[in-house]
């Protein structure tokens, strides 16, 4: 059966016209190149937007239809509203982002979007955050503190240390913002590039041993950066590699002691980005459509330049062939959470399945402050309104979920404070990143007020305000879950974005960084590898790149090292 998916609008649309009607796609049109778009996640809007781009520069005439399993763009951007009000919208997903992330911040420059500090608002003159290891403090700041006396806190405490850590940042992500510019991009190996960057000593070892190499104490390592790299991936310093140890802080914690000064995020959310990346390609999106397997098309071999059929699916319905056939297919999700079937022969190159981290968000609003006993603090004392965590100095790190240790979260975060329409008075917002669901227990002991055993949302206490009504312990309760983080261990090699001839895969990038800026990265350099072999377009070589003799020896030799005993 073939799915009929409307009129076929469309030179004149690949050459800027407005976009397809949202559920239809364009059938095939001579001398036009089909693309065909697996996810609209940050990769697969990316991919569009600049194929829509590069194309028009180049005269290539492309027509893109995009698949979306969903009902929305943006991938793990998702924006949810506090107490169902949209005055009150809260990423759940990836929060924030800073102008070195030079699509996203382009992004809402192109598009003319707000942002601001929207992801923590809350904030005031006085509030304390900290970073916790289950028994003490570790270190403390207060915001509307003047940086230079944090710095000097840090200092004064670490010695040397963050003045290395800072420079080694810098040097790592030097090296990598080379990436987004000739003749290191577009690029079709990944492994090559990183190779070329001198990247693959950084990836080849754990963050623990990077930074040991470059004479970082060892409580800074633990205290702060491991801070960094458990909120932000939920991993311990033993368990991700030196690359995305360095790379995340940049957006973090390490400069800004933090208080996070100059990240932002969009006003309403950070899906806009990408819902004007798609509506700004003239892109065809098909939502709630999942793929169910890409074939070559009848009459097609693996040739050199093959036909790709797709089939989609619902939930309600068989599979039905797509009307288009395609030049090209980019697969813009993990392969390993599609379920699409390849025919025989698509796949060049083996698909590698990446583990990622399963990470519990929980929202809730509340008219209780953290309590101070939850932190083993006297009675009276203040407690911070921010939570970041780490082991303390006995426990042992371990990887996944079973690294959180004896805090039993990542962190927990005031976002903001929020009138709660139904009670008009103000509470407070907050999200928690943990490996598990927090229980009522956990939450009774956090905000020191019981929460009943039964609780699955908004529950009341015999406790008061002072005026005659009951206060509810949390007025609004929002728990979800993401496979959120690729479990970053060391390792020299990465999957490439090229599967087979048209054949393109943006999620290898996962395993090097993730981020969804550098998802977003892949997604433009397919886009610019898809034109470049349409208008025939050859880059210069990168200066002093090596053969690839020289490349497979230099593999070697790196592998030999990471695999000495003892070095991991």
């Amino acid at each position: 059966m073939r799915l009929q998916l409307g009129p076929a609008l469309v030179a004149w649309l690949a050459l800027g016209g407005e976009a397809a009607a949202e559920g239809e796609a364009t059938t095939e049109t001579k001398g036009v190149k089909n693309v065909a778009i697996i996810g609209a996640g940050a990769a697969g809007s990316s991919a569009a937007y600049y194929l829509c781009q590069y194309a028009d520069e180049a005269d290539v005439k492309v027509n893109i239809t995009i698949f979306e399993k969903t009902d929305r763009i943006g991938g793990r951007t998702l924006t949810v509203n506090a107490y169902d009000d949209a005055a009150h919208p809260i990423e759940l997903g990836a929060s924030i982002f800073v102008s070195v992330n030079h699509i996203l911040y382009n992004g809402t420059r192109n598009f003319n979007l707000s942002t601001g500090a929207n992801y923590r608002e809350a904030s005031s003159a006085d509030d304390i955050t900290a970073i916790w290891d289950g028994e003490s403090f570790v270190y403390e700041t207060t915001d509307g503190t003047a940086w230079w006396w944090d710095a000097g806190k840090l200092w004064w405490r670490y010695g040397m240390s963050p003045y290395r850590a800072v420079s080694l940042v810098k040097d790592v992500v030097g090296k990598f913002l080379k990436l987004y510019e000739g003749p290191y991009f577009p690029f079709r190996s990944l492994t090559a590039r990183a190779y070329e960057l001198g990247l693959v000593g950084v990836t080849a070892v754990t963050g623990e041993q990077f930074l040991k190499q470059h004479k970082i104490d060892e409580a800074f390592s633990r205290h702060i950066i491991q801070a960094a790299t458990r909120v932000n991936y939920a991993s311990n310093l033993a368990y991700i590699h030196g690359l995305e140890t360095m790379v995340r802080p940049t957006r973090s914690l390490l400069y800004v002691s933090f208080a996070t000064d100059g990240a932002m995020s969009v006003t309403g959310g950070n899906w806009h980005i990408f819902e004007n990346m798609v509506k700004n390609s003239g892109a065809a999106i098909l939502r709630n459509t999942t793929v169910s397997s890409i074939r070559f098309a009848k009459g097609e071999t693996s040739s050199s330049a093959p036909k790709y059929e797709i089939s989609t699916s619902s939930a309600s319905a068989e599979p039905e062939l797509v009307d288009t056939t395609f030049d090209d297919v980019i697969i813009a999700s993990p392969w390993q959470f599609s379920n699409i079937e390849a025919g025989e022969g698509v796949l060049k190159h083996k698909i590698e399945e990446i583990p990622y981290t399963k990470l519990h968000v929980t929202l809730f609003a509340s008219p209780f402050k953290l309590h101070p006993a939850f932190f083993g603090l006297p009675p009276g004392s203040k407690a911070p309104s921010n939570v970041y965590t780490t082991l303390a100095k006995d426990e042992e790190p371990k990887v996944g979920a079973d690294g959180v240790g004896k805090t039993g979260f990542y962190s927990v975060s005031t976002l903001r404070t929020a009138v709660n329409p139904k009670a008009n008075r103000t509470e407070f917002v907050y999200k928690i990143f943990s490996p598990k669901p927090v229980t009522p227990q956990f939450l009774s002991d956090l905000l020191g007020v019981q929460v009943p055993e039964t609780f699955t949302g908004p529950a009341t206490t015999t406790e008061t305000d002072g005026s005659d009504g009951l206060v509810e312990p949390i007025s609004w309760y929002y728990p979800h879950w993401f496979y959120s983080y690729p479990i970053e261990l060391p390792r020299v090699t990465f999957q490439d974005p090229i599967l087979g001839s048209g054949l393109y895969y943006t999620s290898g990038i996962e395993s090097f960084i993730s981020t969804m800026e550098t998802s977003a990265l892949m997604g433009m350099n397919v886009a610019r590898l898809i034109v470049d072999d349409a208008a025939g377009v050859e880059r210069e070589a990168v200066p002093g790149a090596v053969s690839e003799e020289d490349f497979l020896l230099g593999m070697v030799k790196v592998d030999m090292v990471v695999e000495e005993p003892g070095e991991l």
